[in-house]
């Protein structure tokens, strides 16, 4: 089993996760209403994903 000679300081393992980092989120324009949705995920406005609507959408109460 490998074990390490030295001691690891505490710098040293902080800067490995200092790396890690949130990406903004990748918008793209939706081709049935043109609102911004996630990519590869149904529209949340029109309920359409690759040109088939997928989940229908109930009206809204005024």
């Amino acid at each position: 089993m490998a074990v390490p000679k030295r001691k690891q300081s505490k710098q040293r393992s902080s800067t490995r996760y200092a790396q890690w980092k949130v990406k903004p989120v990748a918008l793209s324009e939706c081709p049935q209403c043109h609102e911004l949705k996630r990519s590869h995920q149904i529209c949340p406005k029109c309920g359409y994903y690759d040109g088939v609507q997928v989940v229908e959408q109930k009206e809204e109460k005024k």
